[in-house]
């Protein structure tokens, strides 16, 4: 226990006494009697959820004692008081925010906000820091006292777990990022380009030319992999001067994008150029701030059957005219699979067909022709995914197609089972399908840092020439077909939906390109492709010739 936990052993019965502020007294003629009643003369623990006097008294004690500067008196009233005594203590010291001074607002129930005025001071040079957060206070489970409910955005709301604050010399020169003709990318603008600027300048400021600033930033936690996150800068003492670093993206496919997503919650959109592999635009609105258009781990439904089909193909299973009939379950491994409710059986459906109506059954029935490894080395050998390989300039996923045996195997060929992608993967599946060669995405310039990119094989002219069909079919026929409409030159498209785990819905997906842009969207619990990721890739190929 936190507090430090003592056992005596009296008259052969071991007694556990508590040391610590704020825990109950449990007496020993009690334990011996058996009675659990209270001892004469100790109130019993208070229970239940803290009352709004209890939540006012504990909220102004940790307030005044974060005035003072006093860390360790202050994290007496959280529930975890290591944890907030470092990060409190951070505040003061390596942060060097002082002259602290703090207004609490009106409670609602258990939480009460508030607004933090204060000074950052280094090195002769000060600013004023203000922000809004909130606590809640809850019963502690031992102790039975009123306490802070204590988590890294209790001392600033854009602190998450393992995060500290840290005033000094920038570890690296801002930099003024710009799109592929030379635009200013401006974090006010592109919100969802915040992040990404970060990381590129943690990654490429000491290239950039710039000098470096101080500041206050929020300063990240290792990553697992020991990768180290960008800082994030929070207050500005000196600036320095910015760097200039060249990007791939397009401010205005950027816009279009950032607009898309706006729309739909939780969505996410990756836009490519297929004949070079440049990313043009990174887009995400989620609550959680997560890149997952660049990170996401997701099923990626039947827009993995893009891949699959190339599989058929490259395995001589069958062709785009070939045979690949619908019907209306599938049994592989003795798990039956369905398709989607309404979807007509077709017995004399080619793979074109089943393709563009997206028909579940058709690509489960060539489960048992394939090896288990045969999904996976089409992903690896021919699309580039899942060897964590990819140098696109900034932290990416780079998809996972595991090898599998038994309903796996199935569950893989319509993107579900232990298949993950992030809508940048699925966005590199269709340059690679539309252009036969795999072209590792990228951020900056390869030139900037000298990285090598990733290489795989690509896929031979008559592969393409069948996959393009099955997609422009899709996209004026098919499932897509609505989303699509409008769109004119060449276009192809793929829709999909996939069950999560985590959710009770589906994720929406959809890829699709228009000329030489391709472009790929997931919307977590969106339902299907077109319902909420089509719309998203429609609306930036629409923006984007």
């Amino acid at each position: 226990m936190r507090n430090g936990v003592k056992a005596a052993v009296v008259g052969g019965v071991c007694v556990t006494l508590l040391s610590g502020a704020g825990y109950g007294l449990y007496t020993f003629a009690s334990a011996m009697s058996g009675d659990s009643g209270t001892a004469a003369g100790v109130a019993p623990p208070r229970t239940g959820p803290p009352s709004g006097p209890e939540v006012k008294e504990t909220a102004n004690a940790f307030f005044a004692a974060w005035e003072k500067g006093d860390a360790a008196t202050a994290a007496s009233y959280t529930n975890y008081p290591e944890a907030a005594k470092t990060l409190l203590t951070a505040y003061g010291q390596d942060a060097h925010i002082a002259e602290v001074r703090i207004a609490p607002g009106t409670p609602d129930g258990a939480t009460v906000p508030f607004a933090v005025t204060a000074t950052v001071s280094y090195d002769g040079a000060s600013k004023p820091l203000s922000y809004r957060g909130t606590l809640t206070v809850v019963r502690g489970v031992t102790s039975h006292r009123a306490l802070v409910d204590w988590r890294p955005s209790v001392v600033h709301p854009r602190l998450r777990q393992g995060d500290t604050l840290a005033t000094g010399e920038s570890s690296a020169p801002r930099i003024e990022a710009v799109d592929r003709t030379g635009k200013v990318l401006d974090r006010g603008k592109y919100p969802s380009l915040g992040h990404l600027l970060d990381e590129l300048r943690g990654r490429y400021g000491d290239r950039s030319g710039g000098r470096p600033g101080v500041e206050l930033v929020i300063r990240h936690q290792a990553a697992p992999d020991g990768g180290q996150a960008a800082d994030t800068p929070l207050v500005t003492l000196v600036k320095g001067r910015p760097g200039r670093l060249p990007t791939t993206l397009s401010a205005s496919v950027q816009a279009a994008a950032e607009a898309a997503v706006m729309k739909y919650p939780e969505s996410s959109v990756v836009a490519v150029k297929p004949s070079t592999g440049e990313i043009l635009a990174v887009a995400n609105n989620r609550n959680d701030g997560f890149d997952a258009a660049l990170l996401g781990e997701r099923a990626p439904g039947s827009t993995m059957k893009i891949v699959s089909a190339a599989t058929l193909i490259d395995n001589g299973l069958t062709t785009a005219d070939g045979p690949a009939p619908c019907p209306p379950s599938a049994v592989s491994e003795s798990q039956t699979f369905q398709n989607l409710q309404g979807l007509a059986p077709d017995e004399h459906a080619t793979l074109a067909d089943s393709f563009a109506r997206s028909c579940n059954t058709a690509f489960i029935k060539f489960a048992d022709d394939l090896k288990p490894d045969s999904l996976t080395r089409e992903a690896e050998d021919r699309f580039g995914l899942g060897r964590n390989d990819w140098q696109v300039g900034v932290p990416t996923f780079d998809g996972r197609v595991p090898a599998s045996g038994g309903p796996d195997t199935a569950a893989s060929l319509i993107g579900q089972g232990q298949v993950q992608m992030s809508p940048l993967n699925m966005a590199s599946v269709t340059a690679t399908a539309i252009t036969g060669a795999f072209r590792q995405p990228v951020i900056v310039p390869l030139s900037l840092d000298g990285r090598a990119p990733a290489r795989a094989r690509g896929l031979a002219p008559d592969t393409v020439r069948q996959l393009r069909a099955m997609m422009n079919r899709t996209a004026r026929t098919g499932t897509a077909a609505g989303v699509m409409a409008g769109l004119s030159g060449d276009v192809g498209a793929k829709t999909g939906s996939a069950e999560a785990d985590d959710t009770a819905g589906s994720d929406s997906w959809f890829t699709g390109y228009r000329g030489d842009v391709a472009a790929a969207a997931m919307v977590q619990d969106g339902g299907h492709g077109i319902d909420a990721a089509g719309p998203i890739v429609a609306t930036v190929l629409r923006n984007a010739g």
